[in-house]
């Protein structure tokens, strides 16, 4: 099953949810909360699409958004003098679990 580690690589004005270094694990369709330090739905509506793709193995440069098989996703909120907030640059990375199965392996689902 394929698991994507989507970690806050810089925050460019302020951000009320995460710090640096701060991550979303992701393993399938599920994000793994107990392993993931704070959750944004601004963030997580950025993340989404490419989450899918990631985990379905396009990889970062074929669509774009990075490169040596990391992708790089910029929270929408543009920040100072827009709003009081700012953008986070996040980096996603696949890392390969073969120790199980996902849906797409035959397991039949949850």
């Amino acid at each position: 099953m394929e698991r994507l580690e989507i970690r806050v690589k810089e925050i460019r004005g302020r951000c009320p949810v995460f710090k640096p270094g701060d991550r979303i694990i992701v393993e399938g369709p599920e994000i793994k909360l107990d392993e993931s330090d704070a959750l944004c739905t601004h963030a997580l509506a950025s993340l989404l699409p490419y989450m899918v793709a990631l985990r379905k193995g396009v990889k970062p440069e074929e669509i774009g958004l990075g490169k040596e098989g990391k992708a790089y996703v910029q929270c929408p909120d543009p920040g100072k003098p827009y709003t009081d907030g700012g953008t986070v640059i996040f980096e996603i990375k696949v890392i390969r679990n073969e120790g199980k199965e996902g849906v797409e392996g035959g397991e039949g689902g949850r």
